[in-house]
């Protein structure tokens, strides 16, 4: 990781205009005393599951995973595999419900390709919350939002076969992602080890199911490129379950 990296610090606060623009300029000064500017490497760990947090972090580029880790009991996923509980576009807050409910975090970060954050520590932040109702409003909706999202995932995983959950997978990084300029290919190389652990499936279930979906003209795979040839029959296929 390289911490304090050279940057416009206009580009940032542009980044994060949404919480720039509910600061008094006061407030905005005291933000950019504290902040760091970080970069992280491909699959680089940015926190890891256990430990206190320390800082809101703000995705500004690049891609982030946030990831329960396996056990050898296997409480946690397919065989004590990790399961990727979601995945984190620009620009997007994270690291910091841990701190609001006072326990470590319960899962981990890493960098899915090179990622920029800015970490700001919560003591600040804490500060900032403590007078600033629009802040307050601001993370309460994403917390919210958060929760929201959370639910539907427990009802792909639980409640929908394999076929289910890959499709909903897939259409999941179509809607955060999107596509190349060819309007088919995901913008996200994404390993098949990764797309099992955001379908909570073995990574064998995920590369057969794959190879199903291509067979049935569904989708195309080059490498850790996919493209997506009928998204309307992933849904309906999610549908179904």
């Amino acid at each position: 990781m390289i911490i304090n990296l050279k940057y416009d610090p206009s580009r940032i606060t542009n980044a994060m205009k949404e919480v720039w623009g509910v600061l008094t300029p006061s407030q905005q000064n005291l933000f950019l005393k504290y902040m760091q500017v970080q970069k992280y490497r491909k699959n680089e760990l940015i926190y890891r599951q256990g430990e206190s947090p320390q800082n809101l972090l703000c995705l500004i580029s690049g891609k982030v995973k946030i990831y329960s880790e396996g056990d050898e009991s296997g409480s946690l996923g397919v065989g004590g595999r990790c399961i990727i509980n979601r995945v984190l576009r620009p620009v997007q807050y994270f690291g910091y419900r841990a701190f609001i409910a006072g326990g470590p975090y319960v899962t981990a970060a890493a960098a899915f390709e090179e990622a920029t954050v800015v970490a700001i520590p919560m003591q600040v932040v804490e500060e900032v919350l403590s007078v600033n109702v629009s802040l307050c409003r601001f993370f309460m909706k994403h917390l919210a939002v958060d929760l929201g999202m959370a639910d539907c995932r427990v009802v792909s995983l639980t409640q929908k076969h394999v076929r289910g959950r890959l499709a909903d997978t897939l259409l999941s990084l179509y809607n955060i992602y999107g596509v190349e300029s060819d309007g088919v290919t995901l913008n996200l190389k994404i390993s098949r080890e990764d797309i099992a652990g955001l379908s909570n499936m073995t990574t064998s279930n995920a590369i057969r199911t794959l190879s199903n979906f291509k067979d049935e003209g569904v989708v195309e795979i080059c490498g850790k490129q996919i493209r997506l040839l009928s998204v309307s029959e992933l849904q309906r296929i999610s549908r179904h379950g």
